[in-house]
Parts: C-alpha cells; structure tokens; sequence
C-alpha cells in the first residue's frame, strides 16, 4: 500500500472517532447544564456554550493554519487532538457552566484535527485522486456525527454524561495515537517567510477564486446551520409527539449523513474527472432544490425522504470545497488557507442559527427553509465565479 493510501485510511479512521466524539457531547450539554444545577436561562446558557466554541475557532484557525505552513501539518493533528483529549476529560469533571465555558472557549482556541487532516490530504494525495481523498475524509465526518450521538446517548444512559465525556476524550487519544505512529507527511516544505496572519489575510485578498470559496463557505455553512433552532420544531407540527421530538430530530438530522456515508466516495470520484467546481455546482443546486422541496410535505415520512435526497447532493458540496481550495492555492500557503477557510465555516456556524432562530421566531417555519434555499442558489451563482487560474507550484506526489 502506498504511503498516501495509508494516509487516507489512517486519516479516514481518526476523522471518523474525532466526529464521533464531537458528537458524542455537543447534543447533550443542555441536558448537562441541568445536571450540574443550572435551572435558570438554560436556554441562554446553551446558546453561550454553543457559539462561545465558534467564536473561539473563528479567531484561533488562522494562527494555527500559519504554524502548519511552518512546521507541518502532522504536527498540528496532533497538537489538536491531544488537546480535544484533555478537554474532553475535563468537561467529566466540571461542576458549574463557568467551568464549562472555559473549557469549550478552550475548545475553539485549540481545536483542529480535522482541517488538519484535510490539508494533510490535500497535499500529500496524487493529483488526480484529490477529489476521491477528500469526499471519503468527509464520508468518515458524516459517519462519526451519525454514531457519535447514539453512542454518546448510549453511554450517557448506562452510566451518565460525566463518563460519556470521558469516553469522548479516549477516542480523539485514540485518533491522535494513530496519527503520531502511521501517519507520514512526505510531501512538505516549510514556509520560513516571516510574516503575519494580517499579511495572510492581504495575500489571500488578493487571490480573487480562493476569496470567493471562502464566502461561498461563509454562505454554505450558515445555510446548513439556519435549520438547527426550528427542526425539533417543525418535526412536532408535521405529525411527531412532542415527547419524541428530540429521537425523532436526531434520526432525520442523520438522514443526510447516512446519504453522505453512501454516495460521497461517488462524488470525490466524479470531482477528479469533470473538476471540483462543476460537482460544487451541481451539489449546490441539488441542495437548493432539495431544501425548497422540505416545505412541501406535511408528514414525517415524505419530509424525511426529501432530507435523505438533499443529502444525496449537499454531501459533494464540501469536499469540493475543500478541493477547490486545494487547487487555487500554493502548497507552501495551503495550511494557511485552510486555516483562514475554517475562520470562513466557523463564521457561518455562528451567524446560521441566530438567522434560523429569528426567522422562525417571527415568520412560519417554511420561511427558514426559503431563505435557506435562497442562500444556496446564492452559493452557486458564486460557484460559476470560481473559475481557476494556473498555480506556479503545483503538487506532484
């Protein structure tokens, strides 16, 4: 097996118990806030503990995706994970939501394995295989979010969140201990130009097709995101029992990620014939057209196969991405612009739900649906912008 093979299973299996275990504690810190005693603006508290980690990511991921230029991004894999690690364990630990936010600020700051591995990929991949590497690096997120909760759940309900947290943290020291002994990074050159994130910044501004996937992650990512705060919602005015709202929830917010598991590998495969910026298209208006068509059902059923078949195409939609970041930029700047393009996603995480959530504050729940849909056309149209132009340093692996 070759090197980049090993690689990419490697990175596949990390990739899979680092979602897993985001996964496996994010949707249960509500539930967790209330067993260490918070019974008062418990919404308000998940809201804070929610956006304090994008927040902290959004600002951190340039600095770091710096350091991977200069130093590898092997070693930023690992610095991440062993962070996660400890901040995992921690979070067992933790007796009032001050604690909590502490840490999930930390979280932010200290954050990265899977970005890490994406640029690890992106660089050290044949490339002609690029597209196929990173749809199944996607395909191992889109697993560990569907198992995570499950396994989280399942943990949590024999014996208790404290040590479902715990469990987390042993599985990102797993995916760390695999990358530190298997994982190789070959294909490097430092980049030891002095310089600053503010000049980061200043280069990446002046490369016209990286800007433009970088709003169009902006955009991607607060679409995707706008749905969380009504969903729970929306489920019980189709039809669910409110007292399984949340089982009901989980399982159709699996829906695209099993679609993800199944039919990404297809899309990274189609990216490397036809190139990542027609299959982004494509995904986009799949997604758009799949995200209309969630506000004509009304019963779970129907509603559930439409967020099946929008996950059939928004699973090409990152890794193409990712792929196009790859492509319009230099190797000696790709940490960098992974880093800045992460500072892009966390954005759209921040600024996603607040939009859902006052949308369907005010407006019928349909209308989040719209305006999501709205946004990923928008995406498109700057997909058709993101034409490449011919880089000087192109990787030969």
């Amino acid at each position: 097996m070759t090197y980049w093979k090993r690689n990419l299973w490697i990175l596949w299996v990390g990739a899979f118990f680092t979602s897993a275990s985001y996964s496996m504690v994010i949707p249960f810190l509500p539930l967790f806030l209330l067993q260490i005693g918070v019974q008062e603006h418990t919404e308000v508290w998940s809201g804070i503990l929610f956006s304090a980690a994008f927040f902290a990511g959004a600002i951190a991921s340039p600095y770091w995706g710096r350091l991977s230029d200069r130093y590898g991004r092997k070693p930023m894999i690992i610095r991440a994970g062993i962070a996660l690690f400890v901040i995992y364990t921690l979070t067992a630990f933790v007796t009032n939501p001050y604690e909590l936010l502490l840490l999930r600020i930390m979280q932010g700051l200290l954050s990265g394995y899977i970005p890490g591995a994406i640029a690890l990929i992106g660089t050290n991949t044949p490339n002609d295989k690029v597209g196929y590497a990173l749809a199944m690096i996607s395909t191992a997120t889109a697993s560990g979010g569907v198992v995570g909760p499950l396994l989280g759940g399942g943990i949590a309900e024999i014996a208790g969140n404290r040590f479902a947290f715990a469990s987390a943290g042993i599985l990102v020291f797993l995916s760390t201990m695999l990358v530190i002994f298997w994982v190789k990074e070959k294909n490097f050159t430092p980049n030891k130009s002095k310089g600053s994130v503010l000049m980061d910044i200043k280069e990446a501004a002046a490369n016209r097709t990286f800007m433009i996937v970088m709003f169009m992650t902006v955009i991607t990512s607060c679409s995707l995101m706008t749905i969380e705060p009504v969903l729970p919602l929306y489920i019980v005015k189709l039809g669910g029992a409110a007292e399984n709202a949340s089982f009901i929830a989980g399982v159709v917010f699996s829906l695209p990620g099993i679609a993800s598991v199944i039919f990404g590998p297809f899309w990274g495969k189609f990216a490397d014939k036809v190139g990542f910026r027609k299959v982004l298209i494509i995904g986009l208006l799949g997604g758009a057209i799949g995200t209309f068509a969630q506000m004509i059902f009304g019963h779970i059923w129907g509603f559930s196969i439409v967020r099946f078949m929008f996950g059939i195409f928004f699973c090409a939609v990152f890794p193409a991405i990712n792929g196009l970041v790859v492509r319009s930029t230099r190797e000696d700047f790709r940490g960098r612009a992974f880093g800045l393009n992460q500072t892009a996603n966390q954005i759209g995480g921040m600024i996603g739900p607040m939009i859902g959530g006052f949308i369907g504050g005010i407006f019928p729940i349909q209308t989040v649906f719209f305006v999501t849909g709205i946004l990923l056309i928008a995406a498109m149209g700057m997909a058709y912008l993101a034409k490449q132009k011919p880089l000087k340093k192109v990787s030969t692996v």
